[in-house]
């Protein structure tokens, strides 16, 4: 999470994320996220690759139901509540700043009986890693993270903390800079990476990602 603005929040694209609240529906729910565009700026919006990813999770593309699940740079919260109210065991995180924002969204959208399927936790990419266990997640959630290059070094040596042999990583993004080619290449050096689905309205694309066996370099 970063407060950097993005190309397309000018002229009309900069409207939708000045509306105090943001409204979809997913697994049956109407969900209704918060946005603070002044105070948090990119940390406090719903991007495109969030509604993306929530549907490809709505549509059934990985078992959910009593998943472990961890979203990261979670911002605004949505892909985690999604993956919450479709059976998973969320965890939702983000750096510091952003926590109390994000779990205001979590809890006004999820039912009593679903609100411990979902905790909200710090997590500052490269930094806090003892608080999770090596190999912790089943399944890996990151919508609209790859963008700043400065953290792609950290961003990958979370990713290579929290999964095992045997979970699944989806990374859902716009394609802006050659930077962001950069990082799925950088992905492609410790993970198999494949293209799960494309948004071409939205113009997102969700990459599949799972540790390398050490015997498939052979």
């Amino acid at each position: 999470m970063a407060l950097v603005p993005y190309e397309e929040t000018r002229g009309m694209g900069l409207q939708k994320f000045h509306q105090p609240l943001a409204t979809f529906s997913f697994a049956n729910h109407t969900i209704q996220i918060r946005q603070d565009w002044r105070q948090l700026g990119v940390a406090a919006v719903v991007w495109d690759a969030a509604v993306v990813l929530s549907t490809f999770l709505e549509m059934g593309a990985v078992e959910l139901r009593d998943c472990s699940a961890v979203e990261l740079g979670a911002g605004t919260g949505l892909v985690g509540i999604v993956a919450a109210l479709l059976g998973a065991h969320v965890t939702i995180t983000d750096r510091k700043v952003a926590l109390e924002f994000l779990k205001s969204n979590v809890q006004a959208n999820l039912p009593p009986h679903i609100q411990p399927k979902a905790v909200v936790k710090e997590l500052t990419w490269g930094h806090n890693l003892g608080n999770f266990s090596p190999g912790e997640f089943d399944l890996i959630l990151g919508a609209d993270i790859i963008y700043l290059e400065e953290t792609f070094t950290d961003l990958l040596q979370t990713l290579e903390h929290l999964s095992s042999n045997h979970s699944v990583i989806l990374l859902a993004c716009r394609i802006r800079y050659e930077r962001d080619n950069n990082f799925l290449v950088m992905l492609e050096k410790r993970f198999t990476v494949s293209k799960a689905h494309y948004d071409p309205e939205k113009d997102v694309h969700i990459y599949k990602a799972q540790k390398r066996n050490p015997r498939d370099d052979l």
